[in-house]
């Protein structure tokens, strides 16, 4: 009951001080953290995500062979891969699938750097919220820190990326081909925005899926302080 009430006043706790003392509480069982500890361990949660999954975006096929972050065409565009496959060209819609996904798998490889400068600036108060929030709490810190850097540094990119994989020569082929048939109306979509959107999407998805392993699986924390830090969030 003692141990039950505990970490109820841990929920309830607003200030640095605070929780500090409340960490100061547990040594007998093994915790005995310190502010820096604290801030460490999530650093380190953020650090692993990162390397695990955001990696792993950037490898060929890590957009496209992940249903999870997979990039499909935007919804104004489904009656173009509709109108090609239904006349045989489905071939070419995949291909203009693929150009889209490699845009974003080249442009994820600006995101480390920035990732990292916001894991630095990541303050006690920041790591005291994200160790008592929900399961999303370390992402949701990077997004609010990172997005609008992350879309600045993506969109030029994915822009030249087109170029790179060959996606601009693939969408003129694929929008000329589907404005050449029958009852067809004229498109002439800028995808830049949308991949670009789609793809910082896809990095909060797979660093939020670590994040959740991280907390929910007591093997997914690798090192002896993130055990000890995500078992205050265990037992809150």
């Amino acid at each position: 009951m003692k141990k039950i009430l505990l970490f109820i006043s841990i929920l309830c706790l607003t200030s640095c001080a605070e929780l500090q003392t409340i960490a100061d509480s547990l040594p007998q069982q093994g915790y005995g953290l310190t502010e820096q500890d604290i801030a460490n361990g999530l650093k380190q949660a953020l650090d692993k995500g990162i390397d695990d999954q955001v990696q792993k975006l950037t490898q060929e096929n890590g957009f496209y062979g992940n249903a999870a972050v997979k990039i499909l065409l935007p919804d104004e565009l489904q009656k173009v891969e509709k109108g090609l496959r239904d006349f045989g060209l489905g071939s070419l819609a995949d291909e203009g699938i693929k150009a889209l996904n490699r845009a974003a798998e080249d442009a994820v490889k600006e995101a480390t750097p920035i990732f990292v400068s916001a894991v630095k600036e990541m303050t006690f108060t920041d790591a005291k919220n994200i160790l008592l929030g929900d399961d999303k709490a370390a992402t949701s810190y990077l997004e609010s820190k990172t997005t609008k850097s992350l879309y600045n540094k993506f969109n030029p990119v994915i822009k030249n990326s087109f170029a790179k994989v060959g996606a601009d020569q693939i969408w003129s082929n694929l929008i000329n081909k589907y404005n050449a048939l029958p009852l067809t109306q004229n498109v002439n979509p800028d995808l830049t925005d949308y991949v670009t959107t789609q793809a910082l999407s896809g990095v909060f998805t797979m660093i939020a899926e670590e994040e959740k392993e991280i907390r929910n699986n007591y093997s997914s924390r690798t090192t002896d302080l993130l055990r000890k830090v995500f078992a205050l969030q265990d037992n809150k």
